[in-house]
């Protein structure tokens, strides 16, 4: 069966760094769109940043450009998103998960999750 499991969450300072892992299994991964998304206490899930299946094309939500940047590695079926000057805003639980290739929607399959939090 499909799995994606992210990894690398944790608790940091505003100004700091982390890079999220996810790793998936069960699927033909270099054929998949892949896409993080976030969800605050109390808000709803949105979408932050998505990577097509060849990794050439990135497309990010405007709160975390210019900070968040999203790759891939097909060769180890792996998605990352590494976070830079993170503010407590940024905190949530993070998932990735497949996507359309045209509207970046959700196609099926998610991860658990992993919980960022920025301190203050």
């Amino acid at each position: 069966q499909v799995q994606l499991v992210e990894s690398g969450g944790g608790l940091v300072q505003a100004g700091g760094s982390l890079r999220l892992s996810c790793a998936a299994s069960g699927l033909t991964f270099d054929s998949y769109t892949m896409a993080w998304f976030r969800q605050a206490p109390g808000k709803e899930r949105e979408f932050v940043a998505g990577i097509r299946w060849g990794g050439g094309s990135t497309y990010y939500t405007d709160s975390v450009k210019g900070r968040f940047t999203i790759s891939r590695d097909n060769a180890k079926n792996t998605v990352y998103l590494e976070m830079n000057s993170l503010k407590p805003e940024d905190t949530a639980v993070y998932y990735c998960a497949t996507v359309y290739d045209t509207s970046w929607r959700p196609s099926g399959y998610w991860g658990q999750g992993t919980q960022v939090t920025v301190s203050s």
